[in-house]
């Protein structure tokens, strides 16, 4: 198994009043240091080598490692000696690092599948490998963004200018590294970061650098209300849902005249608009841990009104207006598809009956596949008739919102569970029965 390396050499200014002297790594979380979690949930995943990079409050951490027992681990202390940023601390220990490690940040609390996680780098034969996932806060993170394939193309270091759609695709601060891929960066200038100096860096240069998505629970506890938050989340078991191995709850959600305004076929970002109360609604259920899963039907790309660059754009527009309110989408998945032939620019390869066009369930089931979804606990929002024909041949409660072209392509087998006013009231609904089956 790959080795690890914890930068553990923070000082923790913000959580002055929970550390004392202590480093930020030896924080109690729910009754144990966060470095004791993170030691063990390595240990967990086969992880015998684990290099600490140390700073300020170093003695604290020699002598809490001092009292491990009973760990199948090796343990060494690395001092940082001066302040290095995340990527200059870790390149500055190379000699101490094996060919392959992951990286953890000192201040994240991670309930991650690693053995999942280094598979998926080997898989792709990267240089590194970043964990994304999305958040409530994209605005203040940075946003990776990521080819089809998973291959990283840009990073947008934060703060974003209020006219940038980005998808909400954030860098979770966990990594695989190759260690060859870092050596030609020993003789930068220290400090340094990861996200905003090296990967950039490492792009520009053609390092084959790899996004793995991934709902699992990864925070930091860097401020006093974070922390409150993920000790929340571990006495509300929270934390040990969100694994990649136990069934997960979700919403699937239809997107035209469901989350954004019905204006027929949306061709470029500028034409959509959030319908009031989308993004509360979305909140809520990631509040109350559904996955939402949005599943559309984009014939425009193969009848060449729309390019597949400007429908991710319209998608980062959408996840842009939902992360501004707190709220965000697990994944979006989209036909490109259309059977029918005759429009001019069409796009050929396109032109074929799918598995994915709804009322066909293959969106629905490749999500299932991908985020591991509890089909029995879960349920599909949408607008259409097709859209309630598509839940009930996959087996989905649904809901019919009326915000958009409710009569469109149903038959005898299209009927809804529930047929509510908008989104909001269609969420209330989820909530208030999900709520009595517990």
């Amino acid at each position: 198994m790959t080795s690890a390396v914890i930068l553990a050499g923070g000082k923790g200014t913000r959580l002055a009043d929970r550390l004392g002297a202590m480093p930020k790594a030896m924080v109690d979380v729910a009754g144990k240091p966060l470095l004791e979690r993170q030691i063990h949930h390595l240990v967990a995943f086969g992880v015998t080598d684990i290099v600490l990079l140390v700073n300020h409050g170093a003695q604290y951490i020699a002598n809490f490692v001092a009292g491990l027992v009973d760990l199948d681990v090796r343990i060494r202390i690395v001092n940082d000696g001066e302040p290095r940023g995340t990527a200059g601390a870790a390149i500055a220990a190379l000699d101490h690092l094996c060919d392959r490690f992951i990286v953890v940040y000192g201040d994240t609390l991670i309930n991650v599948d690693l053995a999942a996680l280094v598979r998926a780098h080997m898989r792709a034969h990267a240089d590194i490998t970043l964990l994304l996932h999305p958040n409530d806060h994209p605005q203040d993170s940075d946003i990776v963004e990521v080819d089809d394939e998973g291959w990283v193309r840009r990073i947008h270091p934060y703060p974003h200018s209020a006219g940038n759609f980005l998808p909400n695709s954030v860098n979770a601060a966990l990594y695989v590294v190759e260690k060859r891929a870092l050596l030609p960066y020993r003789a930068w200038t220290v400090p340094s970061d990861f996200g905003k100096d090296v990967f950039p860096a490492m792009l520009a240069s053609g390092a084959n650098i790899f996004g793995y998505s991934s709902f699992e629970y990864i925070k930091d506890v860097g401020t006093p209300q974070r922390l409150e938050k993920v000790e929340r989340d571990l006495r509300n078991g929270v934390v040990d849902r969100a694994r990649l191995t136990v069934p997960q709850k979700a919403v699937f959600v239809d997107r035209d005249g469901t989350l954004n305004v019905h204006r027929g076929f949306i061709k470029d970002a500028e034409q959509l608009e959030l319908l009031p109360g989308v993004a509360n609604g979305i909140r809520r259920l990631n509040e109350n841990e559904f996955r939402v899963v949005v599943v559309t039907n984009q014939p425009v790309v193969a009848r060449g009104e729309t390019s597949l660059a400007q429908l991710h754009r319209i998608h980062a527009k959408l996840e842009t207006l939902l992360g501004r309110e707190g709220a965000f989408v697990d994944a979006i998945f989209f036909c490109p598809h259309h059977p029918d032939k005759g429009f001019v620019g069409e796009v050929s390869a396109l032109k074929i009956d799918c598995d994915c066009r709804k009322p066909k369930t293959g969106l629905v089931d490749r999500a299932v596949r991908a985020i591991n979804i509890d089909i029995s606990r879960s349920w599909l929002i949408g607008d259409t008739m097709r859209d309630i024909l598509t839940a009930a041949r996959a087996n989905l409660r649904s809901i019919l919102v009326t915000t958009g072209d409710t009569n469109s392509g149903g038959g005898p087998d299209a009927k809804p569970d529930f047929v509510r006013t908008d989104f909001g009231d269609a969420v209330d609904t989820i909530l208030s029965l999900s709520e009595r089956a517990q």
